[in-house]
């Protein structure tokens, strides 16, 4: 059987207007908007933020009107202005509930078309209490005596105020019902600030008739807010501070103040004078002079901070500017005091831990991510950089943010971010104060869910489609929280602020003298010159210049840590005007302070990097802090050799295919070389790291080749070529000054022709080594195949079968002893490990080398001890070939793998410190002296290192002591700054891994 269908009723029921009192549809029938004429105001009704609270609300208000019911319930249903202000406002607020239906003909003042200006408040709050100017000698604008005095003036002003902010709270509120214009934040914040100061102006009137009642005010008494009501950003319900000044500060001008205080706290909200001198210990009124010697000699730095935003508000006005005038330069020059910077960190900590630990998450005024994060970080940045900047002097929070980001203090995005976030929880709490118009700043707790929904429709959050309103809220709560919170930590406690703070306002704003003697006073020896990069850096008008200009004080002070601040100041300019169109460069140093700090010890240290980084910019970013550690240390060996393999891979001309390994290789050596000056890198692994980038070049080289040699053929190669790593390169130990030393190996392909093969693989291995050793601007790139047999007077490429036949009859002890470094590194695997089957007799032979052999190596390396080391070097310090040097350590190395090799498998080992620990663990040599040996090798080695870093170009022997030689040990890891210590250390270790080379050497 089918039902027959029923028409939905047009007038939506109780429970489609969400609306849950049992009584609400009787409260609708007793309004007479059950029926269709009522159908746009019950869904407005709907809309409201509690509509069960706005229903009751409104049969009350109903009550309270009697016969003028008619009028209101007309102008509900035909403005919809008056009926969405009027809905929210009783959908929000059981405070403003109650008072509109105690005073019921106020619902008309909803009608108003705009907001009453400031001297509109004015007037009205003086008309409740019928003021009139004062005259006499002290009389002023702002100035009145009130014609009503008696008990009966408080509640005529707590009225008239009501009425006031009843009226801003219903336009605040609106949009959540109608479709009404939304009023900015900083509209909010500035009415209620003129509101109060209506307010303290009529309390002040009453104030001035019950003090002076029989004649002219006496005294001048001007009345100075503070705090968010000096900076015209008001809450709903919220204390007003205020400080005092008087001429004279007599007993007159204390009862004046005090009774106004009196006056202002019954009638509108709390006066609170604590931001005074000496507190609430102090005089309530002070002169001015008074005023001025408290903060100079006793105030303390939060009371500057407190004096950012002080404002004259009523009262002798004139006064009052002369108050602000006279302050203000002192508190542009708080940041100069000692620690400044740092007692206003801990002013913060401890307001937060003043928290109970139970409402931190809901606190949205004190806790972590709170309102107090932002106005804090941007008070200290204020008060940091307002000394020498005027376009921050303002007072209002949002105004100030602003003035960062286009100073350039800030970035765009942070400052519109953080700016965003303040304004969000700045709504949530003017939400929850209108509520009952108390002052509160904490957030319902997380199981009042009534709260919350209550809340979300208040501050007019919708659902998403994917969770509910408090769902919504609650997201936005936590992200506006973390947002805060992270932005917070990143202005309010980068370390260029302290620096700032420090250093002399003449020199920041670039006095030639003040600069000079603030240079030279850090350390640079040409200060002159150094005037000049700055002035180059920050000339212009242009918002990178203004940044360069605030980041200079902090970065100078890290470069004058460093071993030469001139010549880092220099490089830095290079760097800002090679990146000068990378618009995130000045930006990262700003906001993140490690990249900043790491930027400069590198340029102060090295000579060797600025080209690097200017040419491989992006390297600059991985100076900041990861999740997991420093991002320089992210990327690992093996996953940046695939890399260079194959972005060549997609090039098929070869030439574009090295550059593009080239480019590749650049970003890693900048990277290694960062990591390792900033001693994040222990020194085997920049040798691995280095190691493996010379691979994948090479490999990314020869198959670039290759591969334009099959194109260029139309058929496959003729032979397979390896290459084989040799010296340090085959023991996967390179420096920075390092060439590769390789052996070029080929098998011609099955069918081929071994001449052509060979000829083939001759034009491959040249066109490697051409296109690899062309001139560039990065490190070297040099292939260098003077260990082939026959040396330089042999073929360049060999097939496997002649390497074998060489190996088997002609090949020398040296030639021997080079093979203990052979290992594949690029080419063709399968040849390359063939290759080394091949020589593996030959290098480890059955027994051990003879006699003969050992007599030979002893005598070749007493002849390159004395003919080898270059004219004037010092052998006591020469890295590579002096005394217990590079040389000394990989010869007795050797020298032990030839003679037990053959016994102890571990040292077929192509790596010098892997077959020292097969050395050890063997007993081959004692542990001690194999100490001292891999100590020697990795002083050598990071002192070899240093000295490319530091000055820029391959250098084996060690400066006297000076500058360079602080600079090579501080870049080598020497913890202090005297480089003479460093050359004893280092003459030490290497003296004493001597005597353990000549024992091996020395020894049968």
């Amino acid at each position: 059987m089918v039902r027959p269908q029923t028409a939905r009723s047009a007038v939506p029921g109780v429970g489609r207007l969400g609306l849950l009192e049992p009584t609400a549809a009787q409260s609708l029938h007793q309004l007479g908007w059950d029926n269709v004429d009522g159908v746009p105001v019950l869904w407005a009704l709907s809309r409201a933020p509690d509509a069960d609270l706005a229903l009751t609300t409104l049969v009350r208000l109903r009550e309270s009107l009697d016969d003028q019911w008619p009028e209101l319930d007309s102008a509900i249903r035909a403005d919809t202005t008056l009926r969405g202000r009027l809905f929210a406002l009783l959908g929000s607020s059981t405070a403003f509930g109650d008072h509109l239906v105690a005073n019921p003909e106020t619902w008309k003042l909803l009608r108003a078309n705009e907001l009453p200006s400031r001297d509109a408040l004015i007037a009205d709050l003086l008309d409740a209490v019928d003021a009139v100017p004062e005259t006499g000698p002290n009389a002023g604008p702002m100035l009145f005596r009130a014609g009503i005095a008696g008990p009966e003036a408080v509640s005529l002003l707590r009225k008239r105020y009501r009425d006031q902010l009843m009226l801003l709270a219903a336009v605040d509120l609106a949009p959540t019902v109608e479709n009404e214009p939304v009023p900015p934040y900083e509209v909010v914040g500035r009415h209620l600030s003129d509101l109060a100061d209506a307010a303290l102006t009529a309390a002040l009137s009453v104030s001035v008739a019950r003090v002076c009642k029989n004649g002219e005010v006496p005294v001048r008494l001007a009345v100075i807010a503070m705090g968010k009501c000096g900076a015209r950003e008001l809450n709903y319900v919220s204390d007003v501070d205020v400080v005092f000044v008087a001429e004279p500060a007599d007993a007159t001008a204390t009862r004046l103040a005090s009774e106004m205080m009196s006056v202002a706290s019954s009638a509108f909200f709390d006066v609170d004078a604590a931001l005074r001198p000496e507190g609430k210990a102090g005089a309530l009124v002070r002169t001015l002079d008074s005023h001025l010697a408290y903060y100079k000699r006793w105030a303390r730095t939060w009371e500057f901070q407190a004096l950012l935003k002080n404002r004259p508000m009523t009262g002798d006005m004139e006064l009052g500017k002369q108050y602000r005038d006279a302050v203000m330069p002192m508190v542009w020059a708080a940041s100069e005091r000692p620690d400044f910077v740092t007692d206003v960190q801990a002013m913060r900590r401890r307001v937060e831990e003043l928290v109970p630990a139970d409402l931190r998450e809901r606190e949205l005024k004190l806790g972590a991510g709170s309102l107090r994060d932002v106005e804090f970080a941007v008070q200290l940045l204020q008060l940091v950089h307002g000394r020498v900047d005027d376009s921050l002097h303002v007072t209002n929070t949002v105004d100030a943010l602003s003035a960062l980001a286009a100073g350039g203090y800030v970035g765009r995005d942070d400052a519109a971010n953080l700016t965003a976030s303040y304004e969000f929880l700045r709504l949530l709490e003017h939400r929850l104060q209108l509520q009952r118009l108390k002052r509160t700043h904490t957030l319902p707790a997380s199981d009042d869910e009534e709260g919350m929904r209550w809340l979300a429709r208040a501050a007019h959050v919708r659902p998403d489609g994917r969770h509910d309103a408090v769902g919504v809220l609650d997201a936005e709560i936590r992200r506006n929280a973390v947002r805060v919170r992270r932005l917070h930590a990143k202005l309010f406690y980068r370390p260029l602020l302290d620096a700032v703070a420090r250093m002399d306002s003449d020199a920041l704003r670039l006095s030639p003298d003040a600069a000079v003697r603030q240079l030279a006073a850090l350390g640079y020896a040409a200060p002159a010159n150094a005037l000049g990069h700055l002035k180059a850096l920050t000339g212009g008008v242009s918002r990178k210049g203004r940044i360069q200009a605030l980041l200079l004080p902090t970065l100078l002070e890290w470069l004058g840590d460093t071993p030469n601040p001139d010549a880092g100041l220099l490089a830095y300019r290079r760097v800002s005007e090679g990146l000068d169109d990378q618009i995130w460069f000045l930006r990262e140093l700003r906001d993140e302070g490690a990249i900043a700090q790491r930027l400069m010890i590198v340029l102060g240290s090295s000579e060797y990097l600025p080209d690097l980084l200017i040419n491989a910019p992006e390297t600059i970013r991985m100076y900041a802090d990861g999740p997991t550690g420093p991002q320089l240390l992210g990327p690992q060996p093996t996953d940046v050799a695939r890399g260079i393999q194959t972005a060549a891979a997609r090039y098929d001309d070869a030439r574009r295919a090295v550059a593009a390994a080239r480019s590749l290789r650049r970003h890693e050596l900048a990277r290694v070389a960062s990591a390792d000056l900033l001693g994040m890198l222990s020194v085997p692994q920049v040798c691995a790291a280095l190691s493996s980038v010379w691979v994948a070049v090479l490999e990314a080289a020869l198959s670039a080749v290759i591969r334009a040699s099959e194109a260029e053929r139309g058929a496959p190669a003729p032979a397979d070529i390896a290459v084989i790593g040799m010296g340090r390169l085959g023991g996967m130990e390179l420096g920075y000054g390092s060439d590769a030393d390789v052996l070029f190996v080929c098998d011609p392909r099955p069918g081929e022709d071994e001449t052509t093969a060979v000829k083939w693989a001759n034009s491959i291995a040249e066109q490697v080594q051409r296109l690899l050793g062309a001139p560039s601007t990065d490190p070297p790139l040099q292939v260098d195949v003077g260990l082939r047999p026959e040396g330089r007077n042999g073929p360049l490429v060999r097939t496997l079968a002649a390497y074998q036949a060489y190996y088997a009859q002609w090949a020398q002890p040296w030639e021997v002893q080079a093979l203990l470094r052979a290992h594949q590194v690029a080419g063709d695997q399968e040849l390359g490990l063939r290759f080394l089957h091949v020589i593996d007799p030959v290098r480890y032979p059955t027994g051990g080398i003879s006699p003969e052999a050992v007599r030979e190596i002893r005598r070749i390396k007493a002849r390159v001890d004395a003919e080898r080391l270059p004219r004037g070097a010092n052998p006591a310090t020469h890295t590579k070939l002096g005394r217990g040097g590079l040389a000394d350590i990989e010869w007795t190395v050797q020298l032990l793998q030839l003679r037990h090799a053959h016994e102890y498998p571990g040292l077929h080992n192509t790596s010098t410190l892997e077959a020292l620990d097969v050395i050890e663990a063997e007993g081959i040599l004692d542990a001690d002296d194999v100490s001292l040996l891999r100590e020697s090798w990795l002083t050598a080695t990071a002192a070899r290192n240093a000295l490319v870093l530091v000055r820029g170009k391959p250098s084996d022997q060690l400066p006297g002591p000076g500058p360079q030689l602080s600079a090579v040990a501080r870049v080598a890891g020497w913890p202090t700054l005297d480089g003479s210590e460093f050359l004893d250390h280092y003459m030490r270790v290497t003296r004493r891994a001597k005597a353990v080379v000549e024992r091996v050497f020395g020894g049968d």
